[in-house]
Order: C-alpha cells, then structure tokens, then sequence
C-alpha cells in the first residue's frame, strides 16, 4: 500500500491542529498544496480524501464532511470513530462537564419543534444528578445509587464555564441566549444521532436537528431549510409535503434576496436560517441513549471561536 505524501499529510496536519474547516478554507488548501481546484478536479480531490481516510482508518479516524445546519455550510473535519475508556482519556473535559454536554445536546435533539437550541436558562438547569443516574441505571440491580460529589457540586460558576469552553472548541454555538450545536458536535454525533434514532431530513436522510416541520399536524416529516431550497426552488416543483402531500408553504422569493446579500466568498450552500413553528407535536422516538456521546474524543485543539447566527429569519 502506498504511503501518503506530504500533501495528503499537510491537510491531515491543518484539520488536527487548527480544528474543522470551513467547505471553502479547504479547498483553498487542497489548491495551494496541488496546484489544482476541487471544483474542476473533483475525482483528485475524491481521491486523497480516500487515501487519506483508508490510513486514517487504521486508527478508527476519519476525515469527513457535514452541513452545518444553521446556516447551510459544508465542514471538513477529523474525527474519532471509536468511543471507548480509552478514547475518554483524551478529552480535557472533566466527568461531569462531558454529562453537562450530554443533557445539552440531548435537550436540543429532543424538541418536536425541531427548533435546534434551547436557552441558556435551560441549559444551566440541567439536573446532572439525572445524567448520572441516566448512565448507571442499565448497570443497576436495585436499591439507592450513590450520587457522585463531583455531580452533586458542579456549580452555576462551573456550568457557565463549561458553556465557554465548549462554546470555544466549538461543540456547541450560543448566540442571543440560545445554545445549539456546534459544527464538531454535527461532524462527531452522527452515529450517534442514527442510535438513538433522531428524526432525519426527508431530502437528505441526515439527522433533522435544526429543520422546518410538515404543516399537517399528523405528519412527521422534517426538511432542512437548505434542503428544500434544493428541493423547492425549481419553478416546476411541487411544493408539497413528500410524506403527505400537504402544500408546502416556502417563500422562494426570500430565500434568493438572502442569498444574494450573503458575503461573496461564502459558500453557495449559506443562508440565513429559518425559524420553525413551535407548536408541541407527539414524540415517538425511543430514549436516549448518552453512553457514547462526550466532546473531545476526537480532538481537542483548541481553535478560534465563532459563534453560528441562532436568530429568527421573521
């Protein structure tokens, strides 16, 4: 098998040290190191990823891609495919700042609204005594459970802190009160969002954590609002719900002059994001299941913070 060359390992090296990128930051990578552009290359930049990932794999790491989906953008980024004792050991985070993390993310995941953030209130009133006895109670055979000190004294200080640490490395946005999640959370929580069967995009199939909802009441289809630009902005497309069939109400119009104000150098897929209806709807997933789900398993660098817009598009 051939080794990589320094190319292949100059773009490993930018994404461990400096954290995800941004679509359009990596391929002006990918460019000045081979002198040739994604764009018109597809099937050479196809290619290292390849290689790159069938090395990577070899220690259950992989480079991937995923939208961000607050504002539409595509992030490269490494992660760790394992989620064992062993891969724990790597992350700076503390036992209780990794349940912290785990009752944020699973507050946002589950809102039927699919809303995508809840408020910084919130989050600060997360019980961990919960998570604790959350991840105990399949080991459990009966009688009290002794609630850790360290659970039990994590303090509003500690709380407040943990937010700007995760906020910095960028496993959760917050903006305007609201917290939601970050691009590395989007890039490392995929398997776990299809484990504990998180409602998925219908165009897409990926996880609908941040999405418009079906008007019907009895229909559970979720579209990602970059999604049904995709879908909706052909003028002889029908915008109708594809479960049910229910008109779609969408606003083209909108979506293009947003478009057309976003910065220039942004990538095609960026919009202003939209705020879905909060009506309450039933839930019919199972429960959450937290054993694998911690910030830092992957990679821990510290990077520059940016803070994802969470505001209503209204």
């Amino acid at each position: 098998m051939p080794t990589l060359s320094w190319r292949h390992h100059t773009l490993i090296q930018a994404l461990l040290s400096r954290g995800p990128h941004k679509e359009k930051d990596f391929h002006s990578l990918f460019t000045k190191i081979t002198g040739k552009s994604p764009d018109n290359h597809r099937s050479l930049f196809n290619e290292y990823l390849r290689k790159i990932n069938e090395e990577l794999a070899f220690v259950q790491l992989e480079l991937r891609a995923c939208r961000n989906q607050y504002d539409g953008n595509v992030h490269y980024g490494i992660v760790n495919n394992v989620s064992d004792e062993q891969s724990k050991l790597g992350t700076k985070y503390s036992v209780p700042q990794i349940a912290f993390y785990k009752g944020i993310i699973e507050a946002i995941v589950q809102d039927a609204a699919a809303q995508g953030f809840i408020s910084t209130i919130d989050a600060l009133n997360i019980r961990l005594e919960n998570q604790f006895l959350a991840g105990t109670e399949s080991q459990s055979q009966g009688g009290s459970t002794h609630i850790p000190a360290a659970f039990r004294n994590f303090s509003m200080s500690q709380k407040e802190k943990t937010l700007e640490e995760l906020e910095k490395d960028r496993w959760i946005s917050l903006k305007d009160g609201k917290i939601g999640l970050g691009v590395r959370s989007f890039l490392d929580l995929r398997s776990w969002f299809r484990n504990n069967e998180v409602p998925s995009c219908e165009v897409c199939n990926e996880a609908a954590v941040k999405a418009e909802l079906c008007q019907n009441e009895g229909c559970s289809v979720r579209i990602h609002m970059y999604c049904l630009r995709m879908k909706f902005s052909k003028s002889k497309a029908e915008k109708v719900c594809p479960g049910c069939g229910t008109r779609w109400h969408y606003n083209i119009a909108k979506i293009e002059v947003l478009d057309e104000e976003e910065d220039a150098s942004a990538p095609p897929e960026s919009q202003q994001p939209h705020e879905p209806s909060t009506r309450k709807r039933s839930r019919n997933r199972a429960g959450i299941d937290s054993d694998n789900l911690e910030p830092g398993s992957s990679q821990s660098t510290m990077v520059t913070r940016r803070s994802v817009r969470l505001k209503s598009s209204a």
